[in-house]
C-alpha cells in the first residue's frame, strides 16, 4: 500500500455507500445532513424499503430536531417516531416511507 493511498478524501468528495435500513448520520459533517438524510430516504423507498431508521444521537437533541425537520417535510415520508429502547431509543429515528 502507497502513502497516497492512506490519505483519506477531502471532506467534499462524494463517498458511495450501500443503502441498508440503517443510516447513521454520525460520520457526516452537520452541514451534510439535510442533503443526505433526502437522498438516503429517496435511495431506501426506491429500493423498497418500508421502514428505515435515522441514528442522529442522544447529545443536546440539536441533530435530532434538524433530521426531524427534514422528515416533517420530505414527501416519501409518511409517518416518524422515536425508535425503541433496543433499537437506539431517542437517539435514532424510525421513518415509515410511502412507496408510490
Amino acid at each position: 500500500m502507497t502513502e497516497d493511498e492512506l490519505v483519506a478524501p477531502d471532506a467534499d468528495t462524494p463517498v458511495s455507500l450501500p443503502v441498508t435500513d440503517a443510516l447513521d448520520l454520525h460520520a457526516f459533517h452537520p452541514r451534510q445532513i439535510p442533503e443526505v438524510v433526502a437522498d438516503y430516504l429517496d435511495e431506501a423507498a426506491g429500493l423498497g424499503f418500508r421502514e428505515v431508521r435515522l441514528i442522529h444521537g442522544k447529545g443536546t437533541g440539536f441533530q435530532r430536531e434538524r433530521v426531524r425537520q427534514i422528515l416533517a417535510t420530505h414527501p416519501r415520508v409518511e409517518r416518524f417516531t422515536d425508535a425503541p429502547a433496543g433499537r437506539g431509543h431517542w437517539g435514532a429515528t424510525l421513518v415509515c416511507l410511502r412507496l408510490d
